[in-house]
């Protein structure tokens, strides 16, 4: 039988982190194009904006405090310090399956394309729990950005995640997928690769992505970096396996080389053999280094999930108008 959903509770969930630049226009678009699909009768006019804060050291959580009194359809999710924008995602989610159908992510500068909800949510009245978006090109990239990228979703492949070339942290997810990604508890957060793995009936929407109109991005070269480790080591252990076969082609050559030397040895060729000394041991030096690094981060992931800390600390929820269960929460 063919599945259909009902018209959902939609909750908008946008991180922030120091985004005082573009807070004001981007409540003004939100609620705009909120409102639309509220009159289209594509959700219900009970659906939200939840913004989450990211530990903001501006006057993002001021201006955040501010929206979400003068208009209940805002709300604002606060976090007690900085603990990442995927960290910031997932508080969002999980706090909306609470109230919600359905939860959308978006980035708060909203360079994706907010207009192409429509076709989430026409995916998801298919049937879909969840749906990927997918970025149309990266021509808003600079050129060290999109050739780093394509190659990391290259090597994410060979490495066996299931991310999707060109992802963004743009998606829905229904109630059902919110619940399930709840189960999951390990600290080391990589969403584009995890929700994948989960196996809900999904669909792709293809979405341009716009010039950051002001502010900058928070998305420094470090954090994509560490976002990158994350994605690797969060998704795969196949990184060791290959230090194993490497290390294999290694022993191998290594037993090439010592064949050789006692036949030229046997032969009398007098071999000073100092560059071809140098050579291997940098070579087995640098082999030695990079594998220990790659062994070493996974060590570092399983120590920090031995810990078991909490992955974000809230320090306030404002949600206005919205019911736990039976209890009615005015706040």
């Amino acid at each position: 039988m063919e599945k259909r959903n009902q018209i959902p509770t939609l909750y908008l969930i946008l991180p922030c982190y120091n985004e005082e630049a573009v807070l004001e226009k981007t409540s003004l678009v939100v609620k705009d194009k909120m409102t639309r699909l509220m009159k289209e009768g594509k959700i219900t006019n009970v659906s939200k904006a939840l913004f989450v804060n990211d530990g903001s050291r501006d006057a993002t959580l001021r201006m955040l405090y501010d929206i979400a009194q003068k208009d209940s359809f805002y709300g604002v999710l606060s976090f007690a310090g900085n603990y990442g924008h995927q960290s910031a995602i997932l508080a969002g989610m999980l706090e909306a399956r609470l109230h919600a159908d359905a939860a959308v992510t978006i980035d708060a500068d909203l360079q994706q394309d907010i207009e192409a909800l429509d076709r989430f949510l026409e995916c998801y009245m298919d049937g879909c729990d969840v749906v990927y978006g997918v970025r149309n090109d990266r021509d808003t990239d600079g050129f060290f950005k999109k050739l780093t990228a394509t190659t990391y979703y290259k090597l994410m492949h060979l490495l066996g995640s299931g991310a999707l070339t060109n992802s963004a942290d743009y998606r829905l997810m229904s109630k059902k997928a919110l619940n399930a990604l709840a189960e999951y508890g390990e600290s080391s957060l990589f969403l584009r690769g995890l929700i994948p793995t989960m196996g809900f009936e999904s669909d792709i929407v293809y979405f341009d992505v716009k010039a950051r109109e002001a502010g900058e991005s928070k998305y420094t070269f470090k954090k994509m970096l560490n976002l990158a480790m994350d994605g690797i080591t969060s998704s795969s252990i196949r990184p060791i396996h290959m230090i194993g076969g490497l290390g294999f082609i290694t022993v191998l050559a290594a037993l090439v080389m010592i064949i050789f030397s006692i036949v030229d040895w046997a032969r009398g060729n007098a071999v000073q053999g100092y560059t071809t000394s140098l050579i291997v041991t940098l070579i087995l030096g640098g082999v030695i280094l990079v594998s220990l690094s790659v062994i070493g981060e996974y060590v570092g992931k399983t120590y920090m999930e031995a810990k078991h800390r909490p992955r974000y600390i809230i320090d306030n929820v404002i949600l206005r108008d919205v019911s736990y269960e039976d209890n009615t929460i005015e706040e």
